[in-house]
């Protein structure tokens, strides 16, 4: 790959990711609306979850989630750290 394509990528992936944000603003936006707005969310830091919510399921469900997220990202920096060693 060149840096044009990996440029390119990027630009794309950012773009993909503010579309997803607006999307998940309207929906929540929509749900508070009718009354039943319920969300939560997780703040990686390192290996380390800040989770917060607003309600027991959805802070429930960020838990899990996160701890996924964490899991994975160790495995990910022991095998990069096997690979160049």
């Amino acid at each position: 790959m060149n840096a044009e394509t990996l440029y390119g990528l990027g630009i794309v992936l950012i773009f993909v990711g503010m579309l997803v944000i607006i999307v998940a603003v309207i929906q929540l936006f929509l749900a508070s609306v009718r009354g039943r707005g319920r969300g939560g969310g997780a703040i990686i830091i390192g290996p380390f979850p800040i989770i917060f919510g607003t309600d027991k399921e959805s802070v429930r469900t960020i838990l899990l989630l996160s701890l996924v997220l964490t899991i994975l990202l160790v495995i990910v920096m022991i095998v990069s750290y096997l690979v160049s060693r």
